[in-house]
């Protein structure tokens, strides 16, 4: 996701869970503010999108419903991917969809990883009806560590608190990443403008200081003498306090040919 400076953030969201949990109508409710009460089942997935205002910073939500029929496993599992967010719905008079909360969570991880969820317990106006108890949904969101909320579509209640806490959830994400980012580079130049040594690195250069052509810490001694036929000094041999060989190449003619010389050349 790119973000730059007065640019909005889209945020796609995937709503999923049992079928008839009340997944489209909170999507209409949030986006166009209405509530049907007839039931149509979701053909694959369906997307809806609301613009609003976090933080001082603009957000797309790009909202995701998602058939909860099996059937359908296979192509919804293709729209989970790249979202950042997620609604695990189940239904206060449908245990079987309470039951599934778990299955659910795992679907999504498999498809993008961890990413910010929430649990909705719908249809609370059915509260007399409810096959769910309150202490068994408030314990499996500890269980799942993930916040929960009752709602009721029907009535509008709680459906804007969810999508504004995941859309908050996600601007914080983005600007921990944005300070992390901040602190990596801060160390980064920190260590160019002040490295400090590395102990490693001068210990293996210490050990094979003994075939280096060259230190500066280490004096060097050799015998010449000089070459009878044209009177140059000639290095026989060059060597250190500690025995350390000093290798040098040198000019020497051959008989007729001259031989090719590269350049100075280090044993390292």
């Amino acid at each position: 996701m790119l973000r730059e400076e007065e640019m909005e953030i889209a945020i796609k969201v995937v709503v999923v869970g049992n079928g008839a949990v009340g997944k489209s109508s909170m999507i209409q409710r949030y986006c166009k503010g209405i509530f049907t009460k007839d039931y149509k089942k979701t053909i694959g997935v369906d997307f809806l999108e609301r613009q609003i205002e976090v933080q001082s910073e603009d957000i797309r939500l790009m909202l995701w419903d998602t058939a909860g029929q099996e059937e359908f496993d296979a192509i919804t599992k293709a729209y989970y991917r790249g979202a950042q967010a997620c609604v695990l719905a189940f239904s206060t008079v449908d245990r079987d969809s309470f039951e599934a909360i778990e299955s659910w969570k795992r679907k999504v991880e498999d498809e993008v990883g961890e990413i910010s969820m929430v649990i909705v317990q719908n249809k609370i106006d059915l509260i007399d009806d409810a096959v769910v108890k309150n202490d068994e949904a408030e314990a499996l969101a500890k269980k799942l560590r993930l916040r929960f909320y009752r709602t009721s579509v029907k009535d509008n209640l709680n459906v804007e608190e969810v999508f504004r806490y995941l859309a908050e959830k996600y601007l914080q994400q983005l600007n921990n990443e944005e300070e992390d980012d901040t602190i990596a580079c801060h160390e980064i130049g920190s260590q160019l403008n002040n490295p400090e040594p590395n102990n490693h690195i001068e210990e293996r250069v210490r050990d094979s200081s003994k075939i280096l052509s060259y230190s500066p810490k280490v004096k060097v001694k050799s015998e010449k003498h000089k070459d009878s036929k044209n009177g140059k000094i000639k290095l026989t041999s060059a060597y250190n306090d500690d025995g350390t060989i000093h290798l040098q190449p040198s000019k020497r003619r051959t008989h007729g040919k001259k031989a090719v010389v590269f350049g100075k050349c280090s044993v390292l």
